[in-house]
């Protein structure tokens, strides 16, 4: 890869990893439309440490005092807010690993079409659009029961359906469930964090069969490019989420699948 593709691939993956617009959606057509070679798994799981990296800085005080708090309650302890948010993101993680691993073949055969990727981005932005404009917005994730956590687990896994946004669909549970725009995206990127972790521990045993060499200072920059601008996207859109809304990603969702049916059909 030359430099302007690691670049280009770093900076979008960072941003779209953590936004409701989908960065499998970006990470598939951007080659296409660039007319560059793909970029191959290693670079795939550099780029996704460098988001990880990104989400656990950014929450180390609330990692830190959920994983204190869940170990205590595990060792005999009385459990608290935290602890038991730690349970519901390991509880609302498990459906997305799980199915992620048993249909990661079958997806990345059958469902990397242009026109499944417009239709998800149109069909699920729609659905946030009119989520959140109905929405009650009225609690918080230290608020969410096991059933709330169920659901948000159980609808995470449409995020395997490229175009959909693992984001984005996690947001609009937590908009639909109550949880005020702040704390669905506070949640959604709690819930990142296995869920990236696990896809690259999955991507590097499947990396380990290529033979391509690897080059280490391209993915040295992927890493350190994708963590800085999720972390950026991330500080930002917390930031603004509340004031801004979901319509902006809206209608980018839907102008980003018109484009796709443009160009391709």
């Amino acid at each position: 890869m030359d430099s302007l593709q690691i670049i280009f691939l770093s900076i979008v993956q960072g941003l779209t990893e953590f936004l409701p617009i989908s960065s499998s959606a970006h990470l598939i057509l951007l080659p296409q439309v660039m007319d560059w070679a793909d970029q191959g798994l290693v670079f795939d799981v550099a780029v996704h440490f460098g988001s990880l990296i990104a989400v656990l800085y950014y929450f180390r005080d609330e990692v830190r005092r959920m994983l204190k708090s869940w170990t205590r309650s595990v060792t005999g302890g009385d459990p608290d807010r935290d602890s038991l948010l730690a349970w519901w993101v390991i509880i609302g993680t498990l459906p997305a690993i799980v199915f992620g691993f048993l249909l990661q073949g079958p997806i990345e055969e059958k469902l990397r079409e242009p026109w499944i990727l417009a239709t998800a981005s149109i069909v699920f932005g729609l659905l946030l659009w009119f989520v959140d404009a109905n929405a009650r917005r009225n609690r918080d994730e230290y608020q969410l029961g096991l059933k709330d956590i169920l659901i948000i687990g159980c609808c995470q896994v449409l995020a395997l359906i490229p175009g959909t946004s693992r984001s984005g669909i996690t947001i609009t549970l937590g908009l639909f469930l109550g949880l005020t725009r702040k704390a669905a995206a506070r949640f959604s990127f709690l819930l990142a964090m296995p869920v990236i972790f696990a896809s690259g521990v999955l991507q590097a045993v499947r990396m380990f069969t290529e033979v391509s060499p690897i080059g280490w200072t391209d993915l040295l920059l992927g890493v350190v490019l994708s963590a800085i601008s999720a972390g950026l996207c991330i500080h930002y859109f917390l930031q603004l989420v509340e004031r801004l809304g979901m319509l902006p990603f809206v209608i980018y969702r839907v102008l980003l699948g018109l484009a796709i049916l443009a160009l391709f059909y």
